[in-house]
């Protein structure tokens, strides 16, 4: 993001800039694009997300995670199984 604030405060150009923090001007401007787009977004509340909402993502991660968990625990005992017999 500060990287991107030096190049909207025009002070120096943006070759210099990229050059300076060894990234390409290609990169620069993409997370350019993404500053304004997320900047806009923000200032359109079509980010705001409530606390009920967060805390719905993140029961569901939990609820994924112990998944995963139980699937590579069974992972794990059938291929026991087949390598012992």
């Amino acid at each position: 993001m500060n990287i991107v604030m030096e190049g909207l405060k025009g002070e120096q150009s943006i070759a210099e800039i990229c050059r300076q923090h060894n990234i390409s001007q290609t990169l620069y401007y993409r997370w350019k694009d993404e500053f304004i787009q997320g900047g806009m977004a923000a200032l359109s509340g079509k980010q705001r997300k409530t606390a009920k909402e967060d805390a719905a993502v993140q029961a569901k991660l939990d609820e994924y995670e112990q998944l995963i968990g139980k699937l590579t625990v069974k992972l794990s005992k059938l291929k026991k199984r087949s390598t012992s017999e």
